[in-house]
């Protein structure tokens, strides 16, 4: 995915700042796609910090009020100041510290629903990785084990439920292929 990262990072730099003074890239996509491993080379290459979405989402069921937090974090950064989200601690399913986000030259935004239409006004790119179901799944299990199976089946409802509402691969500026052939991208 290194010449995806590479794209994205170009078609980036070549826009205008959205997020104050920085730049803004949305990796969004159903679970198990690939969008970690897209955002960690766009890290890489272009030196920017990563938020993972996976520490925002209220537990399985949290996707529903996603743009609240997100609305935390970057409407400060796109007026100069630093941004803040409650971080989920997935293993006590509880709200743990507030998470402090500086502004940054650029910030790479990965995870199912950063690219809410709530604030699209605040995105330079929106990258869209997509992949087959079964592979999503297949990824997702051998993530967090088979007794998951359930909560990745009723995620991937959810999901689907959000992507048709924010029509978000039909606003994203690229579309991605997270299909690689092997079973963690």
């Amino acid at each position: 995915m290194a010449g995806n990262a590479e794209q994205v990072l170009t078609l980036a730099r070549s826009r205008e700042p959205t997020l104050g003074a920085g730049r803004l890239i949305c990796v969004d996509g159903p679970a198990g796609s690939g969008k970690t491993t897209l955002a960690t080379e766009l890290s890489e290459l272009g030196g920017a910090p990563v938020l993972h979405m996976d520490d925002m989402y209220e537990g399985w069921s949290g996707l529903l009020h996603i743009s609240d937090q997100l609305e935390s974090v970057l409407r400060p950064l796109a007026i100069g100041q630093a941004g803040s989200y409650r971080r989920w601690d997935w293993h006590a399913n509880a709200w743990a510290e507030a998470v402090l986000v500086p502004p940054a030259p650029l910030l790479v935004l990965e995870g199912v629903g950063c690219g809410s239409a709530q604030v699209a006004d605040l995105v330079t790119v929106l990258a869209w990785v997509d992949a087959p179901y079964e592979l999503r799944m297949q990824r997702g299990v051998a993530r967090d084990g088979a007794a998951f199976a359930d909560h990745w089946r009723q995620w991937a409802m959810d999901e689907q439920d959000l992507f048709s509402r924010e029509r978000t691969r039909e606003r994203a500026d690229i579309v991605l292929d997270g299909d690689a052939g092997s079973p963690d991208g």
